[in-house]
């Protein structure tokens, strides 16, 4: 009589490794963005083709001058593109799940988190690239940053975190959702809303009561606030207050659901 041997216990995995697999699959990530650059078309193209069109075309109309609307608008952008590449993550995850990327994964002695750990963490390549891409165009067109290199810095590490902080939710879309293509589509949807609904690109005094109520206290406008004042001067606190407010609500409502749907679905 043939005897089949009982599959082998799950492999406990301590949490020093667990990190260490995750680091090992964010440096997988970082290494597919080199042997295909063209993946940071949207962190490099977005932001010239936003800042460019919204401060030639409107500009003048909006401000009276590009050279104020410029200085305005920077750190608005700076929030608006990296929040819309804070929001692929999902479509990545999601692709390599139905390609059978993760099949190859469950295989392997690893945590089961490191594969989401290291797709978020390699995501930090990617902001980073959308800053530097934006602040160079923006100081060529003639922006100028009145603050020093402290403020400056202290605005980028805000900024990554606020991402960082969001894309949980693009995680959580990306894992619900069966194809890439519907994950690209419900994010769209839901981040132009929230994106032009804040002072972005325009104050909130013209806008109705009802739509001014909420850009006033939108995450998009708290930390574009927050960034004006470390980049152009002026008052933080509040605007700071808010940003971090709504960066743990993020992370507390977004974080459990992400995790939950991950491990359905892998």
């Amino acid at each position: 009589m043939t005897t089949i041997a009982a599959p082998a216990p799950p492999r406990r995995v301590s949490l020093s490794s667990s990190v260490q697999h995750g680091l090992s699959l964010a440096w997988r990530g970082v290494l597919k963005i080199r042997k295909n650059p063209e993946q940071l078309a949207d962190v490099t193209l977005a932001p010239i083709i936003f800042l460019v069109m919204f401060v030639y075309l409107f500009g003048g109309a909006i401000m009276g001058s590009t050279e104020g609307y410029l200085q305005m608008i920077v750190p608005g952008i700076m929030v608006f593109n990296i929040l819309q590449a804070s929001m692929t993550v999902g479509v990545q995850l999601n692709t390599d799940v139905t390609k059978g990327v993760f099949d190859r994964f469950r295989a392997m002695p690893i945590a089961r988190s490191a594969p989401l750990i290291g797709a978020v963490l390699a995501d930090i390549v990617r902001y980073l690239v959308c800053l530097v891409v934006l602040m160079v165009v923006a100081t060529i067109m003639g922006y100028r940053i009145q603050t020093g290199p402290a403020e400056f810095a202290l605005a980028i590490v805000l900024v990554i975190a606020f991402a960082l902080s969001f894309c949980w939710a693009s995680v959580f879309v990306g894992m619900l959702l069966k194809s890439p293509g519907a994950v690209q589509g419900l994010m769209f949807v839901v981040l132009m809303p929230l994106t032009f609904g804040s002072n972005v690109f325009v104050g909130t005094s013209t806008m109705p009561g009802w739509l001014k109520a909420w850009a006033d206290i939108s995450p998009v406008t708290q930390m574009s606030d927050v960034l004006r004042g470390l980049m152009n001067g002026g008052p933080i606190a509040g605007p700071l207050t808010g940003s971090l407010i709504w960066m743990a609500a993020a992370l507390a409502v977004f974080f459990p659901l992400a995790t939950w749907a991950y491990r359905k679905r892998v």
